[in-house]
């Protein structure tokens, strides 16, 4: 972003019509999606909640606590609403397997940082390979990783009839917390403080992360459990922004 050649943010045209509801009243989001979604657990919440504030700027769109998911699989997007219905008619005999699939197959992420691009500013995490494991979770369980449960639900989404067709393949896990939504930001001065703001903001999260050699359980490591408080949700309809319409939400469990 402080390169001489970066030309300026990817603004969101979506978001940002949707967002001046004066100049486009009647404007509505005409893509419609199929995924797979996983909602962050309450303490990850707690965190993005603590360590966001920094980040509030007129030229960018905060994702409400509520709406805070990961999409673990795009099924399909773009579509119109009568052709999602049709994919989920396809899904419907093994969407409870799917939808339940974290139950038994928990893939651990530890290690939150602030990631941005031109476009979006992301809290992302890496799978967990040992660190700080909980009563009952041994080294062995980590080598099921978040890219093992995303090939297996692909392979799931396949064997039901479905074609899957994402935008792209994303290789990391990570929730978008905030979108770019006009240029006002993009001056030097401006954009060296947003990047000061996530730099400070790594530095907090940084106390979250396992000790170098730490053994069992530390009460400051934030760890997420995909599936934990709440299973895999299926999400239909306008999703981009945390909306659209669950059509079913899986077992999930709790940590002892």
């Amino acid at each position: 972003m402080l390169a001489a050649d970066f030309i300026g943010f990817s603004v969101d045209p979506v978001l940002s019509r949707l967002l001046d509801v004066q100049a486009n009243p009647d404007y509505a989001d005409p893509r419609n999606c199929l995924v797979l979604w996983a909602r962050p657990p309450q303490p990850v919440k707690d965190m993005i909640n603590l360590n966001i504030d920094g980040l509030t700027d007129e030229a960018l769109w905060l994702m409400p606590l509520e709406d805070l998911h990961m999409t673990v699989m795009e099924v399909t997007h773009s579509k119109t609403w009568t052709e999602v219905t049709k994919l989920v008619e396809i899904m419907e005999p093994k969407m409870a397997e799917i939808t339940d699939y974290s139950y038994d197959h928990r893939a651990r992420l530890i290690k939150p940082m602030v990631n941005y691009d031109g476009a979006a500013i992301a809290i992302s995490f890496v799978p967990a390979a040992g660190e700080a494991l909980y009563q009952g979770r041994c080294t062995q369980d980590d080598n099921y990783t978040y890219h093992n449960l995303r090939r297996d639900l692909y392979d799931l989404c396949q064997s039901a009839g479905l074609e899957v067709a994402s935008r792209y393949v994303v290789p990391s896990s990570h929730l978008t917390i905030a979108r770019f939504v006009n240029q006002d930001i993009f001056n030097e001065n401006k954009v060296v403080r947003l990047i000061e703001k996530i730099e400070l903001i790594n530095s907090e999260l940084r106390k979250y992360w396992p000790s170098e050699g730490a053994e069992g359980q530390d009460v400051e490591v934030l760890q997420w459990l995909v599936g934990e408080e709440k299973g895999l949700v299926c999400r239909k309809g306008t999703v981009w922004y945390g909306g659209g319409k669950s059509h079913l939400e899986g077992k999930g469990f709790f940590l002892p």
